[in-house]
């Protein structure tokens, strides 16, 4: 038996779910936290869906978060909830990248590239085949052109969508907290948990060509 907490607070709406591996359906309470009020409701959310099962913070496997791109405010606090929880409860911890929610909500396809608006005309790009991640970074509409190829383009918000029309554009809603949950149990399955000493929000920056293009001097290494 596996019971598993989920927060996703960096995108529009925050959400928040509870799952149980031996329940039908396996997600047993969800949460939406509206607009930005996840920094005043996400404790006392959390705290409020494990009484009312009957659940305590030591009962669960693991507590997941969706750890960026997306809103910083909204970030940091999913990911200090999280390590928090996760400390408290003294339970593993399990980090998802927004970006892969996205690609894995295209269905069929092999290779998917998942593109949030990041603002300033700049772009978050996701790479993924199946749940691997090829890699993430910030890059401009043109950079992102280059990189996706013939392949589908996973969005969620409209702006991105106009902006790289011409592309296979395919729009999903945006993640919430218990679309993480097959990720995680994979990730629980294999024992593959992350430390929260050194757990960091999802920022992502941008690629070598992307630097390189804007300084005009030398380039770092690619976040992947």
């Amino acid at each position: 038996m596996m019971r598993i907490l989920l927060i996703e607070t960096a995108g529009v709406e925050g959400s928040l779910a509870l799952a149980d591996t031996e329940a039908s359906p396996t997600v047993v309470a969800r949460e939406v936290l509206p607009g930005r009020t996840s920094s005043e409701r996400l404790v006392p959310a959390v705290r409020r869906l494990l009484e009312e099962l009957g659940w305590r913070l030591r009962d669960l496997t693991a507590v997941v978060v969706v750890h960026g791109p997306g809103s910083f405010t909204g970030v940091r606090v999913g990911v200090s909830a999280a390590k928090g929880l996760s400390e408290a409860g003294g339970v593993g911890l399990i980090a998802v990248s927004r970006l892969a929610l996205l690609s894995a909500a295209v269905e069929g396809a092999g290779t998917v590239s998942a593109v949030l608006d990041a603002g300033r005309g700049e772009f978050y790009f996701g790479e993924y085949v199946g749940r691997q991640c090829v890699r993430e970074a910030l890059m401009s509409e043109a950079g992102v052109r280059e990189a996706v190829g013939p392949g589908v383009v996973a969005v969620c918000e409209a702006k991105p969508g106009e902006i790289l029309a011409g592309l296979d554009i395919r729009m999903v809603r945006e993640p919430r907290a218990e679309d993480a949950l097959a990720i995680a149990l994979e990730r629980i399955t294999a024992g593959n948990f992350d430390d929260a000493a050194l757990l960091d929000a999802n920022y992502l920056r941008r690629t070598d060509a992307e630097i390189f293009a804007k300084t005009g001097g030398k380039s770092g290494a690619e976040k992947r």
